[in-house]
């Protein structure tokens, strides 16, 4: 399968610190990449790259290329503000605004210009479709977003990157305030979108790497330790040190 994301000799400081060292990924489309390691290992830093909101953050320098469809995101003529739309984010913890469900679909999309009803109508209905979430807000549409539940409200969160028309999903540890049985929810959903979707999640969550994911890479310390098909990365890693991270002897 065809690479969607392409990260070559990626090395990115926050002033002085080093956070990742020459990173080099293929990141296949339609497919689930998982990105696991301990706390501090440069996972959420790598997941920010590929839209670029380290950028928000002062003193930061990044070295080497970080290509989607072939085209360096870092190159001076790339319009931010596509490349956002182009790559949705999805948080820990669901960030609803406070509005009406609908009016959290439709925001961005109104953001980027679109103003006709019917239109609106269409992208939130296809939006909440897609999420797993039509059938049960189709008539709660003008409820507050904030009196969902956190699974509808993470879900709601996914369905607003849809909405603006995303082809990239990145996740950073998407179900880490959600229970078990919301967890199964999150990730049977992220498997029905991947037919359509490129999906990179964070996770500390072993298991669902293993449950979800069809590539997983493994960081430690800034560094891509390894990076494989999922089912080789848990059951013959390469490397010593992903052996002792998914054996429990580290980390």
């Amino acid at each position: 399968m065809a690479s969607k994301i392409e990260l070559n000799n990626l090395t990115f400081y926050y002033g002085n610190f080093m956070a990742l060292k020459d990173v080099n990924m293929n990141i296949v489309g339609n497919a689930i990449t998982a990105l696991i390691g301990p706390s501090g290992c440069g996972k959420s830093t790598l997941l920010r790259t590929i839209n670029r909101t380290n950028e928000l953050i002062d003193g930061t320098r990044l070295e080497g290329k970080v290509l989607i469809d072939g085209k360096d995101i870092y190159d001076a003529q790339i319009d931010i503000i596509e490349l956002r739309k182009k790559v949705g984010m999805v948080f820990q913890r669901p960030n609803c605004f406070p509005l009406s469900v609908y009016d959290n679909v439709a925001y961005g999309p109104v953001v980027h210009g679109t103003k006709k009803k019917a239109e609106l109508d269409k992208i939130v209905e296809e939006s909440l479709i897609a999420t797993w979430l039509w059938d049960d807000l189709k008539d709660k549409l003008k409820r507050s977003a904030l009196s969902l539940s956190l699974d509808y409200q993470q879900r709601l969160c996914i369905a607003r990157v849809l909405a603006i028309g995303s082809e990239i999903i990145l996740l950073d540890e998407p179900c880490s305030a959600l229970d078990p049985i919301t967890t199964l929810r999150i990730e049977e959903l992220l498997v029905s979108l991947k037919e359509n979707y490129t999906i990179v999640i964070v996770t500390h969550n072993m298991q669902q790497a293993a449950r979800v994911s069809d590539y997983s890479g493994y960081m430690l310390l800034g560094e891509l330790v390894e990076f494989n098909q999922t089912s080789k990365i848990f059951t013959s890693p390469k490397d010593k040190r992903t052996e002792d991270y998914i054996t429990g002897r580290f980390g």
